[in-house]
């Protein structure tokens, strides 16, 4: 019997290809990949890279809620931006979804992602004990 379970809401984007937007294996949860999809016209946001970066951690937050987690509950988040100057924006709106302590991350620059995004970012949420 596997103690793995699809988390799936219709408050972040649907998956544009074959993987669920996170899976739950005992109080592990990892958060696939948000790019900047409003949920409900599965289109960018905008071209801004803010406004972009704002959608992403509301897609992140989404499914940890439905997860039955917060964004209180991630461990790490791993980005990937299209462009590295846009590191102190991406900073600071992390800071308007996390407080202290901060989950560890990564950064990464990337040449491209899906759709035309500017940002990317995927997580992992340890809940309950």
């Amino acid at each position: 019997m596997s103690n793995k379970a699809v988390i799936n809401t219709d408050k972040a984007p649907a998956a544009i290809g074959p993987y669920s937007q996170a899976i739950k294996a005992g109080n592990t949860v990892y958060l696939s990949g948000q790019i900047p999809l409003d949920p409900a016209t599965m289109a960018l946001v905008s071209e801004d890279f803010e406004a972009q970066a704002r959608q992403v951690f509301s897609n992140l937050q989404a499914v940890c809620e439905e997860a039955a987690g917060t964004l209180a509950d991630v461990v790490k988040v791993n980005l990937y931006l299209v462009d590295l100057d846009n590191f102190a924006i991406v900073n600071k709106v992390m800071e308007e979804f996390f407080t202290a302590p901060f989950p560890a991350r990564a950064a990464v620059g990337v040449k491209a992602l899906p759709k035309g995004s500017q940002v990317e970012a995927e997580a992992v949420m340890v809940i309950g004990d």
